[in-house]
């Protein structure tokens, strides 16, 4: 009987430190999480005129943005609402309205295995190198490529881990930057109509993204990647070439080297060739324009607080650049002195 009992009671302690276990395991899982994060960014720039490039375009003591990313993430669902307020946060959300031109993405997502994940909504692009937050940009002005190219889609995507290095992003989008709705009704949109959606697609192998973007007579291909050449020492890579139906085509290679003196302070040079046949930004209607510009910035971080001086030269191939309300010229030179923190 004893036997029996010494049987029973190791029975219980067994099963007991078999549930505490399970219930630990439960308790450690992780539960869904709600953040709050952003950045604000001003700026002074030396010169009145800028070049043709998005952002940090305005003369003397000026303001880039406040950014506020509000984010929930479950185990197999959550969201993002990215909100902008500012000159920057306006340049980028151009062709929305109303209380739509604070939003700068705004998409919810499902994992539906650990390899396969849905889209659905407002996000910002997935061609180039550089980004609307100045947090993940080296260089605080923008390229042409960047600023010629999208900023943002809406509409769904579907994202695939091939394996560890390979990664593929199809979608189905709205027309570029038209972020509210596809205003395919007359009236809609100022009396434009479109009937038609951009595919969109990306293909990723070891951190190196060959990208597409097509459909309504726009065409664009484009390469992004970089590569640590040592501990201390990136090299990132850009090349892009768009054809548009009607209106020409622009394409351009930049390459951003960056190298890093110490735990606090890194220094970065961006060069980049552009030529644009389209005339899209240019002040005096001309076209066929070949730019040039080597930019070299100096990124100081303490803290949340980043600062970031930075000398920019630009060149062209005849004077489309503004110097004045009516004289041009082929060369433009500036300062910079940026601040961004991060919250």
């Amino acid at each position: 009987i004893k036997m029996k009992n010494i049987k029973y009671f190791l029975f219980s302690i067994l099963a007991l430190v078999s549930f505490s276990i399970n219930a630990q395991e439960e308790t450690t899982e992780e539960k869904p999480t709600f953040s709050v994060v952003g950045s604000i960014d001003t700026y002074f720039r030396s010169a009145d005129y800028a070049p043709l490039t998005s952002f940090a375009n305005k003369p003397g003591f000026a303001l880039g943005m406040a950014n506020v990313i509000l984010s929930y993430e479950g185990e197999k669902s959550g969201f993002v609402a990215d909100f902008v307020y500012g000159p920057r946060g306006v340049e980028a959300v151009f062709n929305s309205s109303g209380s739509s031109n604070i939003v700068n993405q705004l998409y919810a997502y499902m994992n539906v295995s650990d390899n396969f994940t849905l889209t659905l909504g407002n996000w910002n692009t997935f061609l180039g190198y550089e980004v609307i937050s100045p947090l993940a940009n080296f260089n605080y002005s923008t390229s042409y490529m960047f600023s010629y190219g999208p900023f943002s889609h809406t509409g769904i995507k579907a994202d695939f881990t091939l394996s560890e290095k390979t990664s593929l992003m199809l979608g189905i989008m709205n027309q570029t930057d038209f972020t509210e709705g596809n205003f395919d009704s007359e009236g809609s949109f100022g009396g434009i109509v479109f009937d038609s959606y951009m595919f969109g697609a990306q293909l990723g192998i070891s951190g190196q993204y060959l990208n597409l973007l097509t459909g309504d007579g726009y065409t664009q291909i484009d390469f992004t990647g970089g590569f640590d050449l040592s501990e201390s020492f990136f090299l990132g890579i850009n090349a892009t070439s768009a054809d548009i139906d009607g209106a020409g085509k622009f394409s351009g290679l930049a390459l951003y080297p960056q190298l890093a003196l110490s735990d606090t302070f890194s220094i970065g040079l961006r060069g980049e060739i552009f030529n644009d046949d389209t005339g899209i930004l240019d002040d005096v209607g001309g076209t066929d324009q070949d730019n040039t510009s080597f930019t070299i910035t100096g990124s100081y971080t303490s803290g949340n607080l980043t600062i970031k001086p930075e000398f920019r030269v630009d060149s062209g191939s005849a004077e489309f650049y503004s110097k004045s309300l009516t004289d041009y010229t082929d060369n433009l030179a500036s300062f910079v002195l940026a601040a961004i923190y991060a919250f």
